[in-house]
């Protein structure tokens, strides 16, 4: 693959690396790692452990992060479709790991497709506060809103702007921000060697200009006090260093936190002033390589107590099936959009302006005056929040049949009408029970591939 690297690219990280510009060279001859990373909003990393046919290998530099094999195919498995852990690059972990998350805080992860630094940061505020994910795409919104709704997430919105546009509707709005920024992808030239092609001399260039809009957009939606993280997936100095240090001269309140998290096989960033930025480098870790810098706006601020709201009404159209369910309706309220009902957690956010792909959690739908509840809410809730269960154990052949939206017999329980599938307590979706046959209501878009 080497031979297939521009000569201009080689230049620059020759310059780059000196010494280690061989033992990157090297890294290229090293396997492909895959990474695996636990959904604890539904399970504890040790439960996982526990029950996981997966042989797992830790990764040292995050909390709920382990290497997997290949061969072992976790996205074929029945877990992965009860939202039990996400598959991701390693090094891709880091930027969401060192983000400091506390209770209640409004989070804007920027450049959110396809969903791994979101479901983190979600995981992290444990259904408190707010998670605004945005992608400009709207088409990988798509895929973003499914890998959202799989891992069970209730307090977020999903929108679909340009963060430069966005940051004159949202100005000082946010505790958090996540920027993992589109760059020229050098990082993950081993795992995707078509990205080679489209990399010229004139690609760090390019990115940098939009990362520096990008960045600056993101300090202008940043509260005071609040924590922003700058990632790439390259390691080009044009598109990081210089990038960090053109915004920490426009803004002389901005300053580089050094992350709580340190691991030895992390390299401090190029320039002096800026050793606290973390790369990551493919031949000092088992991972295809990153770079991610942790910043705060000013100095930290006493929080606001969060408001407490009463315990909102249920539709009329929603009693009789929220009788057979136990969730917590003082976190948010119900919004009707076009039949489709969403669950909405309370936040001080003013949206009206901004294009809205998912309003909240999708709790399902109204046809002909009748509730129909969706699989994202499903997949929201936990064995004990629902009054009629169906748990199948992950080697009955059941699973896989209503995985792939079939009829199934369940003849040793007397419920009728609906009930929450689950796979080893784990919820994947509704269906409705009927003299022992049940009718399955697992949608489409998420069944099995």
């Amino acid at each position: 693959m080497i031979d297939k690297l521009p000569e201009k690219y080689l230049e620059n990280m020759k310059k780059l690396l000196k010494d280690n510009y061989q033992n990157y060279l090297d890294s290229f001859n090293d396997e492909r790692v895959y990474g695996l990373r636990v959904n604890t909003l539904k399970i504890s990393v040790e439960d996982f452990l526990k029950i996981s046919p997966f042989k797992l290998e830790k990764i040292s530099f995050t909390s709920d992060g382990f290497y997997y094999n290949q061969d072992e195919r976790p996205a074929k498995h029945p877990y992965y479709y009860a939202g039990l852990y996400y598959l991701q690059e390693p090094s891709a972990m880091l930027p969401a790991e060192v983000l400091e998350i506390e209770n209640d805080d409004i989070v804007l992860d920027g450049c959110a497709a396809p969903g791994g630094k979101s479901t983190k940061l979600a995981s992290k505020l444990n259904n408190r506060g707010i998670l605004i994910s945005n992608d400009i795409s709207a088409s990988r919104c798509q895929g973003l809103v499914k890998n959202i709704e799989l891992a069970g997430i209730k307090n977020y919105q999903v929108i679909c702007e340009d963060l430069i546009d966005l940051q004159d509707k949202l100005k000082n709005s946010f505790d958090k921000i996540l920027i993992d920024v589109p760059c020229s992808g050098e990082g993950m030239f081993r795992k995707n060697p078509e990205l080679i092609k489209n990399w010229t001399s004139k690609s760090n260039e390019y990115y940098s200009h939009i990362q520096k809009d990008i960045i600056i957009a993101a300090v202008e939606m940043l509260k005071a006090g609040g924590q922003l993280v700058y990632s790439t997936c390259t390691f080009s100095l044009k598109e990081n260093e210089d990038v960090i240090d053109q915004v920490l001269k426009k803004y002389p309140d901005l300053r580089i936190l050094k992350p709580k998290i340190q691991y030895e096989g992390f390299s401090q960033g190029i320039y002096e002033h800026l050793k606290d930025c973390i790369r990551l480098y493919p031949f000092k870790i088992k991972g295809e390589g990153h770079f991610v810098c942790l910043l705060q706006k000013g100095e930290k601020q006493k929080k606001e107590e969060a408001a407490k709201y009463p315990r909102c009404d249920i539709p009329e159209t929603l009693l009789d099936f929220f009788s057979l369910v136990d969730f917590d309706l003082t976190k948010g309220n119900f919004k009707i959009i076009n039949d489709k009902v969403y669950f909405v957690y309370y936040n001080n956010l003013d949206l009206n302006k901004v294009r809205t792909i998912r309003s909240g959690l999708l709790v399902g739908t109204i046809k002909n005056k009748r509730f129909e509840p969706a699989t994202s809410f499903a997949l929201a809730l936990n064995k004990k929040q629902f009054k009629q269960v169906v748990d199948l154990k992950v080697d009955d052949i059941r699973v896989i049949k209503y995985l792939k939206r079939e009829t199934i017999e369940v003849n040793d329980i007397d419920y009728q009408g609906y009930v929450l599938v689950c796979v080893d307590g784990y919820s994947l979706g509704f269906g409705k029970l009927n003299n022992g046959i049940l009718k399955n209501m697992y949608e489409a878009n998420f069944r099995w591939q």
